[in-house]
């Protein structure tokens, strides 16, 4: 394979968009839910910090990126992985990353974090 060869296989790995996009109707009937500190009604224990990355590349600017549906969807699987009851402190950041290849070109880090919990009994 030739040196243009290889660069156009790469350039076409990374149009085709390596961004996590939650699935519609996925696995969610079951996992635990995001609440907040006011719906806390019983005692709880906290499991562990839960944290999850999702990667926007230019390609995928032009998909809406549906920022507290994935973010939700993200923290109830991890926290379901964990057979948490629920997950409290939900928080979304983000951060400018650069990818550098020729040509470079920018791309966003979103993180979705939060704290799993079980409840006493």
């Amino acid at each position: 394979m030739t040196i243009r060869g290889a660069l156009l296989v790469l350039l076409l790995f990374v149009m085709a968009g390596c961004a996590a996009l939650p699935i519609p109707g996925g696995a969610g009937g079951n996992l635990p839910p995001v609440m907040s500190m006011d719906e806390l009604k019983q005692p709880y224990s906290k499991i562990g910090r839960i944290q999850v990355t999702r990667k926007v590349y230019f390609t995928d600017y032009a998909i809406p990126p549906q920022l507290h549906e994935w973010a939700t969807q993200a923290l109830r699987e991890e926290a379901g992985k964990l057979n948490a009851d629920a997950v409290i402190l939900p928080e979304v950041t983000s951060r400018q990353i650069d990818i550098v290849v020729f040509p470079a070109f920018p791309a966003t880090e979103y993180r979705a974090t939060g704290v799993a919990i079980k409840f006493s009994k």
